[in-house]
C-alpha cells in the first residue's frame, strides 16, 4: 500500500511540473489587451512629406509627423544642418528614452539639398521596418508655399540654424503623446484601425462578461427548477406498499 501510494504522489508532481505557465509573466503567454512596442504600422509617406513642407520648425514638424502615424508609439525627430546646403531631419522611435538617435530606433530619414539660389530639392527613406520605401527626388523651390523649416533656407545671408542638432526630448514626447491623443479622439475617422482596435477590445469584455453572467444565471435557474421539481409533493392518490419479510 505504502509503494502504491508513493508512485502515486510521484505521477502527480510530474504532471504538475509538466503543465505550461500561462501567467503574465511567460514568455508563451497570450494576453488581448497587452500594447507591444513598435507595432511596424504603415506611414502615409505623403503626408509625411507635405508635413515636412508645411512645417515652421522642429517642434511644429514633429507635432504634424506624430498627428499623421497611426500607431501606438511617439515619432521624435532629430534635425541637423551638416552644412549651409545640407538638412538631415530623422524620425524615430526612442525606445531608451536617451533622446538620441540609435541605428535600430531610425524609422526615415528626409534629405534637404539646396541646388541653386532658389531651388533645391528633398527625399525621404526609409529606416528599419520601413527600408523598402525611397522617394522620388522632389523639386522645392522659394515660390512654393512653404514653412519657415524650408523657406529660411532661400532667405539672403541664410545662416544654418542646427548645427547643432535639435531632437526631442524624453520630457517632450509625454506631451506629443497627450496631444496626439486628444487629436484622435476629436478626429476618430482618420483613424478607422486605431477606433476599431479599442472598440473591438471593448465589445470582447463586455460579451466575455454578459456570457458568463448568463451561463451562471442559466445555471442557477435551471438548478433551482430541477432541485424544486424533486421536492414538489406530486398530485394523485398516494399508493401504499407493504413490504413482507
Amino acid at each position: 500500500m505504502f509503494a502504491r501510494s508513493l508512485a502515486m504522489a510521484a505521477a502527480l508532481a510530474l504532471a504538475t511540473t509538466a503543465v505550461p505557465a500561462c501567467g503574465p509573466s511567460s514568455p508563451d503567454s497570450t494576453d488581448r489587451w497587452v500594447t507591444t512596442s513598435n507595432t511596424n504600422v504603415d506611414i502615409d509617406w505623403d503626408k509625411v512629406g507635405e508635413a515636412y513642407k508645411q512645417a515652421e520648425g522642429p517642434e511644429d514638424f514633429e507635432r504634424r509627423v506624430n498627428e499623421i502615424y497611426a500607431g501606438d508609439e511617439v515619432i521624435s525627430v532629430s534635425v541637423v544642418d551638416e552644412d549651409e546646403k545640407t538638412q538631415l531631419v530623422t524620425g524615430f522611435f526612442d525606445k531608451n528614452k536617451d533622446g538620441q538617435v540609435a541605428e535600430d530606433e531610425k524609422a526615415f530619414v528626409i534629405t534637404r539639398t539646396i541646388t541653386a539660389d532658389e531651388k533645391g530639392q528633398y527625399q525621404m527613406q526609409g529606416y528599419n521596418h520601413y527600408a523598402s520605401y525611397r522617394s522620388p527626388m522632389w523639386d522645392i523651390a522659394s515660390g512654393m508655399i512653404l514653412g519657415s523649416m524650408i523657406s529660411r533656407a532661400f532667405m539672403p545671408g541664410y545662416v544654418p540654424m542646427y548645427r547643432t542638432a535639435y531632437v526631442t526630448s524624453p520630457a517632450r514626447t509625454t506631451a506629443l503623446a497627450s496631444h496626439r491623443n486628444s487629436y484622435r479622439s476629436k478626429n476618430p475617422s482618420k483613424f478607422p484601425n486605431h477606433a476599431k482596435r479599442s472598440s473591438s477590445g471593448r465589445s470582447y469584455g463586455s460579451k466575455g462578461r454578459s456570457s458568463f453572467s448568463r451561463s451562471r444565471s442559466s445555471s442557477r435557474s435551471s438548478f433551482g427548477r430541477g432541485g424544486g421539481g424533486f421536492g414538489v409533493k406530486r398530485k394523485g392518490k398516494l399508493t401504499v406498499v407493504r413490504l413482507t419479510s
